[in-house]
């Protein structure tokens, strides 16, 4: 039995060997994920759907409390409403995969499958809006879309992916930047409270921000290697498209005006920062509130008379309160089913056997810490909800500490490159805001800036110079190589 479990362990390649192959070796042996046929796309096995699905309940909830509504619009964009925003397609031109034949004909034009919804959402709004007392438009949809990328992984980077796209019209400038900074907002409690991923939040460099929008803003986590993972961005798209797609509508002093249009979006690749914030090299840890099972029962001795009786019946009460598994599987040994469950990062692993139900009890095993605690089966539910709180408030608290310490700052480019090489994460400086300086950091160092944080979470790093060229410098941002 010992031998099974080392035996599963070394099927992970720890992290100090090689990250990204323990990245790779978890998404798999745990069935989150398989590889498709076709390069760049990924077939999400229930496990891993089932971590999405209680992110999309965790968000969807939130939108629909603010006052959004849910739609669906078409996977095939006309190239002519891609074209309408100059900048855009421009942005999204080496990315887009195209349609040119229906059946056995040619088509009179050519389809783009949607790589973002900003076109096709537009020539609708066009359609619908006629009067300030329509708006806001509080929209969303939850789809996938297609962007050929040229090096993949699964989760964090692939031609298709899950995801959700808000797409909002506004009255007035204002409310469109409350609407922006609102679901920033949203982003960034969900990553923090359900799946315990502590963020740093600001707006995107010119460079870096969404193409033909105002202003973008982005939530950046950074992961057990000291990469940043961008993993949600809200943008501020002003009267881009609105102009480019002729939405007008008779305003409070009856002229035509142009609303105020926002976008916002987060997908799949947050599983794979769950996975790379609180995995460890025996596989995932799950933070209780996103875990598709909080609690797995494992009957020991379960041939003997009473013990499946026992296990069933605690599978009735916890499942009232909590997604609960039952292993009851007779193929395998309790200790191989031990080792099963944690490489899947089920929180709380509940062991009864004979002993346990003499004595009115049973272990719980903590995936966070290993710990195992003696737990009476009296008011149960009650010592595991507690239990699960203090394992979501611990791996919140691991996750902020690693950004910490992997968080330094730098007044210039040698300091910042002996950052980056000795403590590789997140490296606080000043920026002059120039283009040349921004990209000679990545040029130098692989570096980019991940956000210019707000004015509440500004700071002066050394004399205020910028890192690069040492002119003076009023903002402080935060860089980082990147997935």
């Amino acid at each position: 039995m010992g031998k099974k479990q080392n035996n599963q362990v070394k099927e992970i390649t720890p992290m100090a060997v090689d990250f990204s192959q323990w990245y790779t070796d978890v998404i798999s042996k745990t069935e989150l994920v398989d590889y498709s046929p076709v390069k760049g796309f990924m077939v999400i096995r229930p496990y891993g759907y089932a971590i999405w699905e209680n992110i999309q309940k965790a968000y969807d909830k939130r939108f629909k409390e603010t006052g959004h509504q849910n739609m669906y619009f078409p996977l095939l964009i006309p190239e002519s409403l891609l074209k309408k925003e100059a900048e855009h397609v421009e942005g999204f031109a080496p990315e887009v995969a195209w349609v040119t034949k229906g059946g056995d004909k040619e088509l009179t034009e050519p389809l783009c499958v949607r790589p973002t919804s900003e076109t096709i959402i537009c020539s609708m709004y066009a359609k619908w809006l006629h009067s300030y007392r329509q708006l806001p438009f509080l929209y969303n949809q939850w789809c996938s879309v297609v962007r050929w990328e040229k090096t993949t992984r699964p989760f964090l980077r692939t031609s298709e992916f899950l995801w959700q796209e808000g797409h909002t019209l506004h009255e007035t400038a204002e409310e469109a930047q409350e609407e922006t900074m609102r679901m920033l907002n949203i982003y960034r409690e969900v990553a923090e409270d359900i799946m315990a991923i502590p963020v740093v939040v600001g707006q995107k460099s010119e460079k870096e921000k969404f193409a033909g929008a105002s202003a973008t803003y982005t939530m950046e986590a950074l992961m057990h290697d000291g990469q940043a993972l961008q993993s949600g961005t809200s943008h501020n798209l002003g009267q881009h498209f609105t102009e480019a797609f002729d939405i007008t509508y008779l305003d409070r002093n009856n002229e035509q005006a142009h609303p105020y249009h926002t976008s916002w979006g987060v997908s799949t690749r947050l599983i794979g920062g769950i996975i790379m914030v609180h995995g460890d090299d025996n596989g995932l840890v799950l933070p209780p509130k996103i875990a598709p099972i909080q609690v797995v029962i494992i009957p020991v001795a379960q041939h003997k008379e009473g013990v499946l009786d026992k296990a069933y019946e605690l599978k009735k009460i916890l499942g009232e309160d909590f997604r609960i598994e039952l292993d009851d599987n007779d193929a395998n040994s309790p200790g191989w089913k031990f080792n099963q469950w944690e490489m899947k990062g089920v929180p709380i692993r509940l062991e009864i056997g004979p002993r346990d139900i003499e004595n009115n009890q049973c272990v719980l095993a903590r995936r966070d810490t290993g710990e195992k605690i003696t737990a009476s089966l009296d008011d149960l539910n009650t010592t595991v909800a507690a239990l699960l709180d203090e394992i979501q408030q611990n791996l919140f608290d691991r996750a902020l500490k690693m950004r910490e310490e992997k968080t330094s700052t730098a007044v210039d480019m040698d300091e910042f490159k002996k950052n980056l090489k000795e403590n590789p994460g997140f490296i606080k400086a000043m920026w002059c805001e120039d283009r040349a300086c921004e990209d000679k950091v990545k040029e130098e160092t692989g570096a980019t800036v991940r956000c210019v944080p707000f004015d509440d979470e500004q700071e002066v790093i050394g004399e205020g110079k910028c890192v690069c060229c040492g002119k003076p410098a009023k903002r402080m941002a935060y860089f980082a190589r990147a997935y």
